[in-house]
């Protein structure tokens, strides 16, 4: 307490009388500008900065740590105060913090991953480690890039509209380390890693992290350098209570404050005009109250308008920074490109999830693309990225790769719903197994149904991969006799339904590459063993024997097209999403003494978009049909339920229970409504309509009125263990009304 006091005692004396006439005048003054770190707290630099501008101030030199880096960066590179309040007025830095690329961003592979486990930990050496902080950063250097590309051939900080420098920590050696050479975005990157919410930055072969841990306010930098007149801005922390000490960077930064807070008083000596403004009740991450705090740094510095206006005199000059234009026309013609770091992955990896092939004209927006596409694999830590221009206006993009040391990984996801019931889902995954682009991926889903999935694939981008896929489903689930009658000649009038066990073992071997850089094609062939059985029948020869419906192996060839630009998978509210797939079914162990060569064809295609803010719809259309004159029904079209990811073409449909009709003919159509009312809660309605039956494009019934239709109300909510869903469903034909629900990401 006693420190709190004197704490505060020292730094409510702000400023002292200034003796303007002791200061060289004209361009001998010169004026620095030095920028403390204090996290979210550090946006009332910008307040900071309006009133500094509307006094007339020149500023000659500008130096700073961790946030005050951020921002005395981009003041440096050309950008005005009130340019700077719109940037950080629309920034999202919940995403920015996260790490939260946008789903376009990864390869259909590892959307599958980001979509079906709730935690992933590397498993290098039969040890379970955790990350070294919440973010690696990236979506924070990509920002910082995009916000300086007008100055991204200047090596020379000092060569910036301002002069700039800033401060980060050798956290090897804990020393401070001046940067004022290099990238730009790196070095401010590196100045506000803060350890824990941030991976350190590596530079010239050093471990750097936030600036603040050992010099949170260089003013004697900015004296060495020459300023003779000095502005600073404070925004660190006073010590704070344990009512206050609420999270992990809050306590960081407590520790931290023990030491800067005893530096302070020397440094606040060589500071001519002191500005501390009121951030008591902000903490280091409220981002989201960004406003606030750029409106309590302008208020601050107002009560100093008076020293702005003398210092403004001093100049002798009436000087007002110009609002930075930026070249509307941000085509690139990328002639070629250098990869630095990768020695595990190639260059056509890289090049393949860059979507780059040079010589090449892109805009910016599309290199960020494929940076996030690269940073979507988890097989970097760090990517850090530059433009170097040739003489001809073409560029030389420069790439600077940190890659992931792990490469074994242990995931896990829990999961309940109506068909599989619970399961728990655990993986392990190796990247690296035989070839630099390779992953191999083992699923144990243990429950009421036991269920595997095993995947060895090479993702090479644009250029062709090869996989192997082998997957174990099984279920039980009573079903209306009628869809069992289509698969058996069994006289089953006296059944209204009856217990099905239904398993699927599947074995694929394909290639796959990626065209037109936003479909997925791949050919394979496949062996598939199916078996649906029941014992609520029983047979007069053998009372003790299941009743077997299929029992049989099938080979084939299939190929399948895929496009999927949803921005989410559960609750989508921009883009499209195709997928389109053909069987050949060669050979079958016919098991019912029924089969010949036959295909089936399906397709589905949907489409998201956002009406209004918070409110979207998603429209349907899906179809498919059977060519050839196999009497086996096994693998029809077969209708009924709510759910994802189901096996073969058990599909779908809204007010009728789970296997409720099946044929080899399906024209279905469906809309629905998305209100995302609160932040992570939705309410959705809508309805589905579809016809069903054999021979359906033969005769021209799927032009008529639909015989199926089926309407709901649903309600979701995602958390960290995937999305929780439940829905009402009712049929008009049916005449009842079904409840389904779910937890987790489905798998």
């Amino acid at each position: 307490m006693f420190l709190v006091l004197m704490n505060w005692a020292f730094y409510a004396q702000d400023s002292t009388a200034i003796d303007f006439e002791s200061f060289p005048k004209g361009p001998d003054l010169k004026v620095g500008l030095v920028l403390s770190g204090g996290g979210a707290k550090g946006l009332a630099h910008i307040g900071v900065l309006k009133e500094i501008e509307a006094a007339g101030i020149k500023i000659d030199y500008i130096g700073g740590t961790s946030m005050g880096a951020i921002i005395g960066g981009l003041y440096a590179s050309g950008y005005n105060a009130h340019q700077l309040d719109s940037i950080f007025k629309v920034v999202n830095f919940d995403k920015l913090i996260q790490d939260n690329l946008p789903r376009s961003a990864q390869s259909f592979n590892e959307r599958a991953d980001a979509e079906k486990y709730a935690i992933s930990l590397p498993f290098d050496h039969f040890k379970i480690s955790f990350p070294s902080a919440l973010s690696k950063g990236q979506n924070i250097y990509n920002l910082f890039t995009e916000l300086t590309h007008h100055v991204q051939e200047v090596e020379d900080f000092g060569e910036l509209p301002i002069p700039f420098f800033c401060v980060a920590t050798d956290a090897e050696k804990g020393q401070a380390i001046i940067l004022d050479k290099g990238c730009l975005p790196e070095a401010i990157t590196a100045s506000g890693a803060l350890p824990s919410l941030f991976s350190p930055v590596i530079v010239d072969g050093r471990i750097l992290i936030d600036g603040g841990v050992v010099n949170n306010y260089p003013v004697e930098e900015l004296r060495r350098r020459g300023a003779n007149f000095i502005i600073g801005v404070d925004v660190q922390d006073d010590l704070r209570g344990k009512s206050e000490l609420k999270s992990a960077p809050e306590m960081l930064i407590q520790i931290n404050n023990y030491r800067t807070i005893e530096a302070m008083k020397d440094k606040v000596s060589e500071t001519d005009i002191y500005i501390k403004p009121n951030i008591a009740g902000f903490s280091v991450v409220d981002f989201e109250k960004g406003s606030e705090i750029i409106e309590g740094g302008e208020k601050k510095a107002k009560q100093y308008s008076s020293d702005f206006s003398k210092l403004a005199q001093l100049q002798n000059t009436t000087y007002r920074k110009p609002q930075l234009t930026l070249d509307k026309n941000d085509t690139l013609k990328i002639k070629s490109v250098g990869i630095n770091g990768n020695l595990y992955y190639t260059r056509s990896y890289i090049l393949g999830k860059l979507k780059i092939k040079p010589p090449v004209k892109m805009t910016y927006a599309a290199l960020f693309r494929g940076i996030n596409n690269l940073a979507a694999t988890n097989n970097f830590q760090r990517i850090n990225h530059r433009l170097e221009a040739y003489d001809n206006g073409e560029y030389h993009l420069a790439l600077n790769l940190t890659e992931s040391e792990a490469t074994t990984f242990i995931k896990a996801a829990i999961h309940y719903d109506d068909v599989y019931k619970s399961a728990a889902l655990m993986n392990i995954t190796k990247k690296r197994v035989l070839f630099k682009n390779d992953i191999v991926s083992l699923d144990l889903a243990l429950g009421d149904n036991i269920r595997y999935n095993f995947d060895y694939y090479s993702d090479n981008g644009f250029y062709i991969g090869f996989g192997l896929r082998a997957t174990y489903n099984s279920f039980e689930r009573r079903v209306d006799a009628r869809f069992v009658e289509q698969l058996s000649d069994l006289p089953l009038e006296s059944f209204n339904s009856l217990t099905v066990d239904y398993t699927d073992f599947t074995n694929q071997v394909y290639i796959q590459t990626l065209f037109q850089k936003q479909f997925s094609l791949n050919l394979g062939v496949e062996h598939k063993f199916l078996k649906i059985d029941t014992e609520s029948v029983r047979l007069e020869d053998d009372p003790e024997a299941k009743v077997y419906f299929d029992n049989s192996h099938y080979f084939s060839t299939y190929g399948n097209l895929v496009l999927d630009s949803f921005d989410n998978k559960y609750f989508p509210t921009s883009g499209w999403y195709f997928n389109g797939d053909f069987h050949l079914y060669l050979l079958s162990s016919d098991y019912n003494n029924d089969f010949e060569e036959f295909s089936v064809g399906k397709a589905r295609a949907k489409y998201a978009h956002k009406i209004v803010p918070k409110f979207s719809v998603q429209i349907g259309v899906e179809g498919g049909f059977k060519i050839g004159d196999s009497e086996a029904g096994s693998l029809d079209f077969i209708l009924g339920g709510w759910g994802n990811d189901f096996v073969n073409n058990i599909i779908s449909f809204y007010g009728y229970d789970y296997i409720s009709s099946a044929a080899d003919g399906l024209v279905k159509s469906d809309i629905s409504f998305d209100y995302n009312f609160y932040r992570k809660h939705h309410l959705n309605f809508g309805g589905n309509f579809a016809n069903l039956e054999n021979d359906l494009f033969t005769t021209g019934n799927w032009l008529s009125a639909p015989d199926y239709t089926g309407y709901f109300v649903g309600y979701g909510l995602e958390t960290l263990l995937g999305p929780l869903q439940t829905k009402l469903s009712y049929s008009p034909e049916v005449d009842k009304v079904y409840w389904n629900f779910s937890l987790g990401f489905w798998f």
